[in-house]
């Protein structure tokens, strides 16, 4: 046998051992020797059960789960029952009163960690909370009004470079505007969040931040490999774990997946690299400035509470600074948060985004709409500004601050209810790490049909938060849930608690009797425990997504920049072949938009639409 030979025996060997061992935890470790009690689909694969059709058959297939079976209902999978829940008082309990016994599954927090450090989705506990104080002030509302200025150029830059392929004539040219939205989005991250200085819309990635546009579509790709990374970082050494990567990632390994894993560790190691870069080019500014007299410290803090830095790593460095040392993040836990938050800022904003527009080139009167209401808002705005036209700035949305944007009556439905129909993330995970029994808001049905109003549940029982599933339910959100209706929004006086704040979602089931109006999503008292507009997008509780305010900003900001300048259809034109595109969205770890055969390959990320320069009657509704 050749030494070549040989090398790929003892690695496939080992990786089948590894497998074998985590499949064994897997079974004897986990819910599958509990029973739980509930109704739910019989049909399902003898070994890999039917929680992977959640993915195989797309939104419909998991929205219509919970309208069959209720808000609480059993799945089968692999690893044994899961529990598919939706019931608002469930997930109150589950991510806010009773969060402490249910936990991120190991394979999420261990995987977290392995690819982004010790930032804010791979820690619990203690580590967590610590990190969360830290932080929360940095994603503040003052904050945001700061960073919009760094967001304005990129969204009139993105639509430009859509304007400068357009013919002068008005007529529409197809043009493929997926890529130059996750562009905008990555130099929107990158600039305002890390200071770092990308401009991928005119110059393409570099190598830090092609790594940072590939992530996530490697972490999809490697997804069967998840459940072995806990078992190996949970029982061996830094030292033997390096070994290991190294025998797995060897370049003599043929196979597909192989070539796949090098690649993840490629872009791992990139992504490490230039945030560590990035990183120390802040702390030694930072530190350059501690050094300064007494006398000239004090304006470093007072910076800090205003808000006038450039990025939000300036302000988290700057928070970490003057906090007690016991609260003080390490330099570890600091450049975690840098990746993590990249990560969370990039594909879900791009998805949302790519959504967006995906939904107002199907509703040109929603469109007509919105861009109507943004030339009025910049109109109104100019006057105000000591008369100045609308026509005499190159960018006419620098006209509108912070407060103006966020609270455009229509971007804000328009973003809202795409946030609520298509949740970037649309599925959750926790496990149980302590037995409970968990209240339901409406009865469901348990195994042998009866009627129940909770459930059972078992330590290690695994439990998925349908985020889909809760954001339409017809109860609480009307017979039309299903639908793409931005005005339902602008019906809902309650809508908004002060200027840019939704209202607080501490609890679930209690009558919201001091408000004046009926709120979007409650009804007789009940809602969902969401941090945003009583809808589950961002969940709710201590791990409620923390960027979504400079999510939102950054939505709308790109949004108004592409409506007002930029009219823009579904494409009517049929190939050479005689085939019109259509655009197919698809359900895996994130939305993902594809053209459908024939007139695409049905893989490949793409939103084709057919783009002109705006006119008059464009904003006619």
């Amino acid at each position: 046998m050749s030494l070549s030979h040989w090398q790929v025996t003892v690695t496939c060997g080992g990786i089948g051992i590894l497998s074998v061992l985590t499949l064994w935890k897997t079974f004897w470790g986990s819910s599958r020797k509990y029973n739980v009690d509930l109704d739910g689909p019989k049909e399902a694969h003898w070994l890999t059960g039917n929680v992977r059709k959640l993915f195989e058959c797309g939104l419909d297939y998991s929205v219509k789960l919970a309208e069959q079976y209720g808000g609480a209902l059993k799945l089968s999978s692999l690893y044994g029952e899961v529990v598919y829940l939706s019931d608002p008082l469930a997930l109150y309990h589950v991510i806010i009163k009773d969060q402490h016994s249910f936990e991120e599954p190991d394979v999420f927090i261990m995987n977290n960690k392995a690819i982004f450090g010790d930032g804010l989705i791979a820690t619990i506990g203690e580590q967590h909370r610590k990190q969360r104080k830290l932080l929360n002030p940095v994603f503040s509302t003052l904050n945001m009004r700061e960073l919009l200025p760094t967001l304005q150029p990129i969204a009139h830059k993105l639509t430009s470079i859509v304007a400068s392929k357009l013919p002068d004539d008005g007529s529409y040219k197809e043009i493929d505007v997926l890529p130059l939205l996750s562009r905008g989005a990555l130099d929107g991250v990158c600039q305002a969040i890390l200071g770092y200085p990308s401009n991928t819309l005119d110059t393409g990635n570099d190598e830090y931040t092609e790594a940072l546009r590939k992530i996530s579509p490697m972490i999809t790709k490697l997804l069967y490999f998840r459940p072995i990374v806990p078992m190996v970082m949970r029982n061996l050494s830094s030292y033997w774990i390096g070994k290991l990567v190294n025998l797995v990632t060897a370049p003599w390994i043929p196979t597909d997946k192989m070539k796949d894993v090098r690649e993840m560790r490629r872009i791992i190691e990139l992504m490490d690299s230039g945030s560590k870069k990035a990183f120390a080019g802040k702390k030694a500014a930072l530190e350059a400035a501690l050094t300064l007299s007494p006398a000239n410290v004090q304006p470093e803090v007072d910076d800090l509470k205003s808000g006038r830095r450039k990025d939000m790593m300036d302000i988290m460095l700057n928070a970490n600074s003057v906090s007690s040392s016991s609260e003080q993040l390490t330099d570890a836990e600091l450049l975690g948060q840098m990746n993590v938050m990249v990560f969370a800022g990039l594909d879900t904003t791009t998805s949302a985004l790519s959504r967006c527009i995906y939904l107002l080139a199907k509703n040109p009167l929603a469109q007509a709409r919105l861009r109507s209401e943004i030339r009025d808002a910049i109109k109104s705005a100019s006057h105000a500004q000591e008369g100045s036209s609308f026509s005499e700035h190159d960018n006419p949305l620098l006209r509108l601050s912070y407060d103006a944007l966020i609270n455009l009556p229509f971007l804000d439905a328009v973003v809202r209810e795409t946030l609520r129909l298509y949740p970037s993330l649309p599925h959750m995970g926790r496990k149980v790490v302590k037995a409970t029994t968990l209240p339901l808001q409406f009865p469901v049905r348990s195994s042998s049909g009866a009627e129940i109003s909770s459930i059972a549940l078992h330590k290690n029982v695994f439990v998925i938060i349908s985020i889909l599933a809760a954001n339409r339910n017809r109860t609480l959100w009307g017979d039309d849930a299903n639908e793409w209706k931005p005005e339902r929004w602008l019906s809902s006086p309650g809508r908004k608690d002060g200027l840019g704040t939704d209202i607080p979602s501490n609890s679930a089931g209690v009558p919201l009797s001091k408000l004046s109006a009926p709120i979007l999503g409650v009804k007789d008292g009940i809602k969902y425990p969401g941090v945003y507009s009583n809808m589950m997008t961002f969940l709710g509780g201590s791990r409620s997504c923390i960027g979504f305010k400079f999510a939102e900003m950054e939505m709308k900001q790109i949004i108004a920049a592409v409506v007002l300048r930029l009219h823009f259809v579904l494409p009517t034109d049929p190939d050479a072949n005689g085939h019109i595109k259509e655009i197919e969205w698809k359900l895996k770890a994130f939305h993902t938009s594809v053209v459908k055969p024939p007139a695409g390959d049905g893989v490949t990320p793409a939103v084709p639409l057919n783009f002109r320069l705006v006119q008059e009657e464009d904003f006619k509704w």
